[in-house]
């Protein structure tokens, strides 16, 4: 067994994801192409989603965990039963919960910064 801190040279890296993805991976996932196609069309859904909502521009972080928790729904219906696909998407639904959250904090907490910037409303009305 090897050393967790020992290098490991490329080809070793090569030669286990080779193993993966034709062995156990493709009995777990299915076929490539169609494990593939599903994972395409979930995400072309999101993003659409995304762009009927008025988002547009780059990708964030929420829009990310999204497309992840697509590809683990989009696994579901090709190869066997993996729990993972299940666990893992509820993973990245919490992961882009906490993102947004995070996301329309900070909107909130620069606003109120903002706003203690100006004057009180009083002033204007005296003017």
């Amino acid at each position: 067994m090897r050393d967790a801190n020992e290098p490991v040279r490329a080809g070793d890296v090569l030669t286990r994801a080779a193993a993966l993805v034709a062995g156990d991976r493709e009995a777990t996932h299915g076929s490539k192409v169609e494990n593939f196609a599903a994972i395409a069309a979930v995400w072309n859904g999101i993003l659409e989603a995304r762009r009927i909502n008025g988002l547009s521009g780059p990708l964030n972080g929420h829009d990310v965990a999204n497309l992840m928790e697509g590809m683990k729904i989009a696994r579901r219906y090709s190869g066997s039963f993996n729990p993972d696909d299940y666990i893992d998407g509820a993973g990245y639904a919490g992961v882009a919960y906490e993102v947004e959250r995070s996301r329309l904090d900070g909107w909130r907490d620069d606003w109120r910064k903002d706003q203690e910037k100006k004057p009180p409303v009083a002033t204007y009305l005296a003017e």
